[in-house]
């Protein structure tokens, strides 16, 4: 029951995806979250650091489509700070964003990866997608909306649940 919520790979940060890791699991595009995956959740920039590692990752051939359940109104100045495309709302758990993204975007489902910090929302949907997936500890998870934080506690005990 609990494989349908383990991520493909755990990681602390989306700056540990390097070039190296993705070409080990043949990824070629990455879907994105935002809000605590990219920047925490109150902040509207997007800090420097991982500006560079996006260009750098781009530089390495890297697609890139920011994946988020927030308002388009909300994501657009995110995405265009960034340069990327972006799908909002995306609607996940449901697969539908990651679909819609990798058709539009013209990725590889195989070689495609959600990366996000939430297991019912990121996670699930990547799986109910069929692509590959990432989970990133949350950045300042203290500044989420309530519905958020009450998951936490019951996400990360199915993070270290085994089968």
């Amino acid at each position: 029951m609990f494989r349908w919520l383990q991520p493909n790979l755990m990681l602390d940060s989306v700056q540990d995806i390097t070039p190296e890791l993705l070409r080990r699991y043949g990824l070629r595009s990455l879907l994105l979250d935002v809000d605590s995956t990219l920047k925490s959740y109150r902040t509207t920039a997007i800090p420097p650091a991982i500006l560079q590692w996006i260009e750098t990752l781009q530089k390495a051939g890297t697609g890139f489509c920011i994946l988020s359940n927030g308002r388009a109104s909300r994501i657009r100045p995110i995405a265009e700070q960034i340069g990327l495309p972006f799908i909002a709302p995306a609607l996940k758990p449901t697969p539908f964003g990651c679909w819609t993204a990798i058709q539009t975007r013209e990725f590889d489902k195989k070689s495609t990866a959600v990366v996000g910090d939430q297991v019912f929302t990121d996670i699930l949907a990547g799986k109910f997608a069929g692509i590959f997936t990432i989970f990133v500890t949350p950045i300042h998870p203290e500044e989420e909306r309530w519905y958020t934080r009450i998951k936490r506690p019951i996400e990360n005990w199915v993070l270290h649940k085994k089968d």
